[in-house]
């Protein structure tokens, strides 16, 4: 067996080539990020050996750095391993009590925990093609924070502007409050707007839901408004919306983008109560390939769900908090999804019920309650959220 460490950066990539005897077949070399230094790479692994299956490459996961080699490799019919560097830091600082951390020592600690057997799963090439499914819902769920922050901006613009306006609406980020604020963005201008135009632009806006009335309504708080007169928070206002419409488009481009994928998938997580082509498209993109897990347990250690654990002679601790090592956006999708999993399905209600009944009793030992429904919306708010996940997995595996 051959073993191949590499150490990805940006501009150029330092490899490590040994054997299952422990010999060194080439020494630590750089390769640019290249085609020429990928070719270079393939073509020492193969001199090393003719038989690809007898070669494992691993490499960190280090984002988009290592994506176009990790590409090259399966193109070329290579199983790479991509590791954590948590844990390659680990085993690092375990085979020497030095303070030495470069990207040579780096590869040839790669290729070394390659050799020692330790558990690790190949990268697929499922997981490789299950990056644009990963893009996607990650751009986003940046979008939609992004949009959040400018509706932000636009509730405060409008306390300072006018503040009656959250009093004569369901809510102020509807289109037709869009479309008032930004021809008429501020208490004055609405009072001094000529009212057929007003009521032409409420009832377009909000496809005949607002008639005269309503547009007479608002011009009287308008005129009767305490908001402020600034110019500069009204071009604000202005802008702002229209950036959340832009923003708008992106994401609704984005989810159509994302339901095309999902549609060639045709993935089960699809028929679970609650989950959506955007929930369900964010759990299997950052989980990928489920062959890589052996139980529910690994994807919640994977999404830092898990529970951490502390203990040493005498002292256990009382109080564990969730790890939050791994995906963040796996993270945020399992408890959300979880949540509402619980809260449409019967079975797993119950289930969360249940669960947070015994989770209870562990903490302090001496707790006891009835199982009846009644007690559903208590228990479903004090449960973990690592249960929550478990048991949207637990139901997931089924299929």
């Amino acid at each position: 067996m051959i073993y191949v460490g590499v150490d990805v950066a940006k501009d150029k990539h330092d490899c490590f080539i040994m054997s299952s005897e422990g010999e060194i077949l080439f020494d630590v070399f750089t390769i640019p990020n290249s085609m020429g230094g990928f070719d270079d790479l393939f073509s020492k692994i193969t001199s090393a050996s003719g038989d690809l299956e007898k070669v494992k490459v691993g490499l960190e996961a280090t984002g988009h750095y290592s994506y176009n080699l990790l590409g090259f490799l399966l193109d070329k019919g290579l199983s790479p391993f991509v590791i954590n560097p948590l844990h390659t830091n680990l085993y690092r600082k375990s085979l020497s009590l030095r303070k030495t951390k470069t990207d040579k020592v780096d590869a040839r600690t790669i290729a070394v925990m390659l050799a020692s057997d330790v558990s690790l799963k190949s990268y697929t090439d499922t997981a490789y093609h299950n990056e644009e499914l990963k893009s996607l819902t990650r751009y986003r769920f940046t979008k939609v924070k992004e949009r959040a922050k400018l509706k932000s901006s636009i509730s405060r613009l409008v306390n300072i502007l006018f503040p009656e306006l959250e009093k004569l609406v369901p809510s102020i980020h509807m289109v037709s409050v869009y479309a008032l604020l930004s021809e008429f963005p501020g208490a004055h201008h609405v009072a001094s707007a000529h009212m057929t135009r007003l009521k032409s632009l409420l009832h377009d806006a909000s496809k005949g839901r607002y008639d005269r009335d309503k547009a007479v309504e608002f011009r009287d708080a308008a005129r009767n408004s305490i908001g402020s007169r600034m110019p500069a928070k009204s071009l604000e206002m202005k802008h702002t919306i229209s950036l959340i419409r832009e923003l708008d488009s992106e994401i609704e481009e984005i989810e159509s983008a994302i339901k095309g994928i999902m549609d060639e998938m045709a993935s089960p997580i699809l028929t679970i109560p609650s989950i959506g082509y955007r929930m369900g498209a964010m759990i299997l993109a950052e989980i990928g390939d489920f062959s890589r897990f052996e139980s529910p347990d690994k994807i919640l250690a994977y999404a830092g769900l898990s529970p951490s654990t502390y203990q040493s002679g005498q002292l256990t601790s009382s109080y564990s908090h969730m790890e939050k090592r791994g995906s963040r956006y796996l993270r945020y999708a399992l408890f959300n999804a979880s949540k509402f999993v619980c809260h449409w399905d019967v079975h797993f209600c119950g289930l969360s019920c249940k669960e947070t009944f015994r989770w209870q009793a562990l903490q302090c030992g001496d707790f006891s309650c009835s199982e009846e429904i009644g007690q559903i919306d208590i228990c479903f708010r004090k449960i973990p959220a690592a249960l929550h996940a478990n048991c949207l997995i637990l139901q997931y595996s089924i299929f």
